[in-house]
Parts: structure tokens; C-alpha cells; sequence
């Protein structure tokens, strides 16, 4: 009944509250169907949720019977518990109040309407309260950090602060030494960019988003820079928040890790490395599933905190590692790319330091960008039956946007091949036969 008078338009999401009950009866469409003609209840109270301001459903039935009265009491009770009007809950009472035996289980039946609505209304508010942010768990704005003098006046003050992010970024991930190897590499991208633009009329763009982008690529994620992470204090503070946790709750927090060979292999020399990988994918190709070690580390113990902060202390061990070498090797190419396409023509450069937003993500995710990026450095940067530069920087920008829209790939490859270069190599991938069971048949 409550849905059709709200059918009739008597109900507005603006600023109808509705009370109901979820007790019914059928009605004579439902009545009328040859099978099961019932209508979903739960479907109702999403109409009824979904073309009302607020609401509460209650079941009058129950209450009314709980009460030994009738149901209009009950309404009565929903009614005053719902706030909208200005009496107080004695006021009602006083009315129904009158000595006779009607009259106290008419109370009965206002009390318990009115309890029942208004544990609805408490436990509304505080769902409401725990999902609003609290102004404390939101965390203040950084202070951007000064650069030194020496590599301030070495770039454009248009750059500085993007810069100072960056180099705040890698001086906290390996070091004083690591950062200085960023500022090194932006140079050669800045004096390439004045080469092709001496007076910065494109505001100094290509250094711009290098200096982003190779920050964030510089700053790979391994097992021990997620262990760093997750053990900071300021994530504890976070999630305080976040779960609304008082000084008198009990908060337990843990971690789940999955590494595998990748991840160990990645903090061994290339030769121990290479062993261990070659390891796993035998196992791969003899049908079994990659190794992997699942833990799960409780960052609220001691002995939690103690495992994350000893991995995270293995950043000394980072740059003698199989995936430092890998990927500095790998962010040289992309540099030079950059470099030489800047030199040559503005846009080209531009366009293949965009392409560092193709390097996000961890694990899979994370390869398969950087396999993207190199094979249009490799490929699609150098080709040479490209009619000018123009054309060239269009096709990596189309390249570009490709990548991004499909993570499959096959845009991407649709694009490089439309653009007069191969398409990206088909990986392996292991199929592996599993043996159907055989049913036997039973006669019965």
C-alpha cells in the first residue's frame, strides 16, 4: 500500500519522511496471476528507500500484537519517535494516559513503536558519524622542502617545487646519493629542452613532467619499500582514523604479504638472481603454480612491527640488487629517448616523457607498463619512415593514449601497427592439462 501511494506521486525524495510497516497483506494484483504472483519484499523497501527523503520500516504487526492494542497506537509511537513534529514523547503519553486498561496497552504499543523508531534513528546516526571524516584523520598539507641553493639556481623557478618533491621522494627512499643521480638526470633533460627551446616559451614542460615522472619511476616499489610503508608511524595515525578508534579501543591491524621468487630475486646479485628465477619458471613450465610465501604479520605486535622495520632496514642492500640494476638500466633508456627526441624536436621529447605515466602499479601491472614504454622507445621513437617530426610525436601521443585506454594491449598494438612498426611481442603463457575425473554411473 505504502508503494502505491508513493506510485501516485505522494512521496518526494526532497523531503518526504516515510513511515511503514513490513508487515503486509496481498494485494489483488498479486492475487491475480495464475502462478506465484507475490512481489519481492526487499524490492519494495528499495522503492520506498529510493522515493523518500528518509524512512523507517518497522513491523507494526508484531508490535501491535507484542502490545495486546491496536496498531494505531503503534503508529502513534512511530510517529512522535520520528522527530518531525515538535512534541515531546510526554506530551503523547499524557494524552493516552487516562487509567483504563485500553489505555496502558495503548502505552505499550507508543512505547514500543516509538523504541523501535528511534533505534533506528541512533543507529543511523551512527553509521553517519563513522563514515564522516574526522577533521584530525585528515592529515595537514606538507611543507614543500627548500632545494639547495646550487640546484636551484641550476633550473627555472617554475620548476623548483615539482623538483623538490621529487628529490624529498628519493633523498627518504635510498639516500642523498640516489637523489643526486635525479638531479643529474634532469639536467641533461634541461639542457636538452633549452637546445630546442632556449627562452621556456612552453614553460619548461618536457623537464616538468620528467621531473615527476622519473621521481615516481626511481622509486620502484619492492618488499622492502612496502614494508617502510606500512610500518610508519604515520599510517598507524591513519588508520586510527580511519576506523574512528578511541583511546580506550582495542585496535589489532594485519598485514597480508605474498612475495615471490620476483621478490626475493630482486634484492640478490644478477647471478644468484638469475638462478633463482630460472628455478621458479621450471617449476612453471612442469605444470605447477609460481612459488609464493603467504604471510600474514600483525602490525599492532611487537614482533610485527620488528619483521617490518628489519625489512625495511634492508634498503642498503637495494642498489646491489638484481632489479635496481635492471630498472636503472631500463629508466637510461627512457632518459635518453627522452634526451635525444627534446634535442631534435620539442614535441617528440614531450611526448615520450608523457609516457612515463605508463610506468604505475606493482607486480604485473608494473611490467607490463614498463614493457609498453620500451617497446615505443624502442620501436616507435627511432623509426625513420615517419614524413617529419610532426608526425612522429603524433604517433607516440597516439601510441600513448592507446596503452592507457586498453590494459590488454591490443589498442596498443592495433596503433603500432597502423603506424608502421610491430606490434608487441607474444609472451609465453603455460597451459596446463588437468585430468577430468571420471564419473562413475549408478544404477539405482
Amino acid at each position: 500500500e505504502t508503494v502505491r501511494q508513493i506510485s501516485l506521486g505522494h512521496a518526494s525524495r526532497e523531503r518526504t519522511l516515510v513511515l511503514t510497516s513490513s508487515a503486509r497483506a496481498l494485494t489483488t494484483m498479486e492475487k491475480m496471476q495464475m502462478g506465484d504472483g507475490r512481489r519481492d519484499t526487499q524490492g519494495l523497501m528499495q522503492l520506498v528507500a529510493a522515493h523518500s527523503h528518509s524512512h523507517h520500516i518497522v513491523d507494526m504487526a508484531e508490535l501491535t500484537r507484542q502490545a495486546g492494542t491496536i496498531v494505531s497506537a503503534v503508529m502513534l509511537g512511530c510517529i512522535a519517535a520520528s522527530g518531525l513534529l515538535p512534541m515531546k514523547r510526554e506530551d503523547y503519553e499524557h494524552v493516552l494516559q487516562d487509567g483504563s486498561g485500553s489505555a496502558k496497552a495503548s502505552l505499550r504499543g507508543f512505547a514500543l513503536g516509538f523504541d523501535a523508531v528511534q533505534a533506528q534513528r541512533t543507529q543511523a546516526q551512527y553509521i553517519e558519524q563513522v563514515l564522516a571524516p574526522k577533521p584530525q584523520a585528515v592529515a595537514p598539507a606538507e611543507k614543500v622542502p627548500a632545494l639547495a641553493a646550487e640546484v636551484a639556481q641550476a633550473f627555472p623557478s617554475v620548476l623548483h617545487e615539482l623538483i623538490a618533491l621529487g628529490h624529498a621522494r628519493l633523498v627518504e627512499y635510498q639516500g642523498a646519493g640516489y637523489a643526486r643521480l635525479y638531479i643529474e638526470r634532469l639536467q641533461r633533460v634541461l639542457q636538452a629542452e633549452r637546445s630546442s627551446d632556449p627562452q621556456g616559451t612552453r614553460g619548461w614542460a618536457v623537464t616538468r613532467e620528467m621531473a615527476r615522472w622519473l621521481a615516481l619511476w626511481m622509486a620502484f616499489d619492492d618488499i622492502v619499500r612496502v614494508a617502510d610503508l606500512k610500518s610508519r608511524a604515520s599510517r598507524w595515525q591513519r588508520v586510527i582514523g580511519e576506523v574512528k578508534a578511541g583511546d580506550a579501543d582495542l585496535l589489532k591491524l594485519y598485514d597480508h604479504f605474498k612475495p615471490g621468487v620476483p621478490e626475493f630475486a630482486a634484492l640478490l646479485p644478477q647471478g644468484p638472481a638469475q638462478r633463482l628465477l630460472a628455478w621458479d619458471r621450471k617449476r612453471v613450465l612442469a605444470g605447477k603454480t609460481p612459488w609464493a610465501l603467504p604471510l600474514k604479520i600483525g602490525t599492532h605486535s611487537v614482533f610485527g612491527m620488528i619483521a617490518l622495520r628489519g625489512l625495511a632496514s634492508f634498503r642498503w642492500l637495494r642498489p646491489h640488487g638484481s632489479r635496481y640494476a635492471t630498472e636503472q638500466q631500463l629508466i637510461t633508456q627512457w632518459l635518453d629517448a627522452v634526451v635525444h627526441g627534446t634535442a631534435r624536436h620539442w614535441a617528440t621529447g614531450h611526448e615520450i616523457a608523457l609516457c612515463g605515466r605508463l610506468i604505475k602499479g606493482y607486480g604485473s601491472t608494473n611490467e607490463r607498463g614498463k614493457d609498453n614504454l620500451l617497446h615505443v622507445v624502442q620501436h616507435l621513437a627511432p623509426a625513420t619512415h615517419f614524413a617529419d617530426d610532426v608526425a612522429r610525436a603524433a604517433a607516440i601521443a597516439a601510441a600513448r593514449q592507446a596503452a592507457l585506454s586498453d590494459e590488454a594491449g591490443k589498442a596498443l598494438d592495433q596503433t603500432l601497427v597502423q603506424h608502421g612498426v610491430p606490434a608487441r611481442p607474444i609472451k609465453a603463457q603455460p597451459i596446463r592439462w588437468v585430468r577430468k575425473p571420471q564419473l562413475k554411473n549408478k544404477i539405482s
